[in-house]
C-alpha cells in the first residue's frame, strides 16, 4: 500500500518536471489521420486566437489582402497553394508570424507595430481561414 502511495505521488511529481518533447510533423499527422479514420473530430490547435486576428487582419491587412487576395502581386494569395508554393517556411503560423513580422518585397513589416500577440493572432486567422477557404 505504501508503495503504491510513493509511486502515485512519484508519477504525479513527475508530470509537473516533465521535459517538453517536441513531436514531429509526421506523428501529428499520423495521429490526425488515425482520429479521422477512427471518425473522431479533429481540429487545429492554433498558437493564437483566430478571433482576435480576425480583427487585426481587417484593422492591418485587409488593404492589400481582402478575402486572401493580394493586388500587389496577384499570384501570392493567402490561399492553401498560394502559401505552399511562396510563403518561405511553407503554410504555417510560424512562416505567417515572421513574413508579417519581417516583410518581404513589397509587403512592410509589422514587427514594430503590432504586438507578437497580435501577429500570432493574425497568422492563426491566415492560417484557419486559408484551411477553410476565403470567402470573397
Amino acid at each position: 500500500m505504501k508503495l503504491a502511495i510513493v509511486a502515485a505521488l512519484v508519477a504525479s511529481a513527475s508530470a509537473f518536471t516533465a521535459p517538453k518533447i517536441e513531436v514531429p510533423a509526421a506523428v501529428k499527422a499520423a495521429v490526425a489521420g488515425a482520429a479521422v479514420t477512427a471518425g473522431v473530430a479533429v481540429s487545429p490547435a492554433f498558437a493564437g486566437d483566430v478571433g482576435a486576428g480576425e480583427q487585426v487582419f481587417n484593422a492591418n491587412c485587409a488593404a492589400c489582402h481582402a478575402g486572401g487576395q493580394n493586388v500587389i502581386m496577384p499570384e501570392k494569395t493567402l490561399e492553401k497553394a498560394a502559401l505552399d508554393q511562396y510563403l518561405a517556411g511553407g503554410r504555417s503560423e510560424k512562416s505567417v508570424m515572421t513574413q508579417v513580422t519581417n516583410g518581404k518585397n513589397a509587403m512592410p513589416a509589422f514587427g514594430g507595430r503590432l504586438s507578437d500577440d497580435d501577429i500570432a493572432n493574425v497568422a492563426s486567422y491566415v492560417i484557419a481561414t486559408a484551411e477553410a477557404g476565403w470567402d470573397e
